[in-house]
């Protein structure tokens, strides 16, 4: 699994920096070509894609263009050697897992997952066919991987969110006003990625 700190946190949710969450996408791609040659099964090769969003929206499309865009850039283009089957939800979660189900019935040479919803939909579906998730947060505690030095299994991608992050993020704070002795932060219970990075409980932490 690759790490990348910079992102904002929310493993994949729409407040992350549409720009960042495209070059993502590009990484992903980049990792196409290593699984489709493994993966030779015909003259055409298979993608699946899943979206957390509204296929309309400007941000769906955008990435998705990109994504398409980096697969040319590496030799891979619709209408020759590709096909891409793209399915997009409007925030459901029944209706991801039927979307999940419908791509991998397809049985495409590999899968897109843009963030942990549909990561989590299609990993209830196959645990064959390759998964590459774009960014999801925590991807060792939903199961995504084994570790991130060597992910195992049919899944690898890039995270945005571990739980050491939130130790630096009060290190840091230490470091630029020294004299504060006191936090807060305010977070979503419900969305995993806001408690798996809370720094006050960790033992590296400044704050313990």
């Amino acid at each position: 699994c690759g790490t990348l700190h910079f992102l904002l946190p929310g493993g994949g949710h729409p407040h992350m920096k549409r720009r960042e969450f495209i070059r993502l996408l590009g990484g992903a791609a980049a990792a196409w070509p290593l699984i489709a040659r493994a993966q030779q099964v015909g003259p055409v090769q298979v993608i699946g894609t899943l979206f957390d969003l509204p296929e309309n929206t400007p941000i769906a499309q955008s990435y998705i263009t990109a994504f398409r865009d980096e697969l040319a850039k590496l030799g891979w283009k619709e209408g020759s050697n590709l096909r891409i089957e793209s399915r997009f939800s409007a925030s459901h979660t029944d209706q991801l897992r039927t979307l999940a189900k419908q791509l991998v019935d397809l049985r495409p040479d590999a899968i897109l997952g843009r963030g942990t919803a549909e990561t989590i939909a299609l990993a209830r579906e196959t645990r064959t066919i390759p998964i590459v998730f774009a960014a999801v947060s925590d991807p060792l505690g939903n199961g995504f991987a084994a570790s991130l030095a060597r992910p195992g299994g049919n899944m690898t991608g890039f995270t945005n969110v571990e739980s050491s992050m939130g130790g630096k993020w009060v290190e840091l704070l230490k470091e630029i006003a020294p004299r504060t002795s006191r936090s807060c932060s305010t977070r979503q219970p419900l969305r995993r990625s806001n408690s798996i990075c809370l720094p006050f409980k960790r033992p590296h932490s400044p704050w313990t």
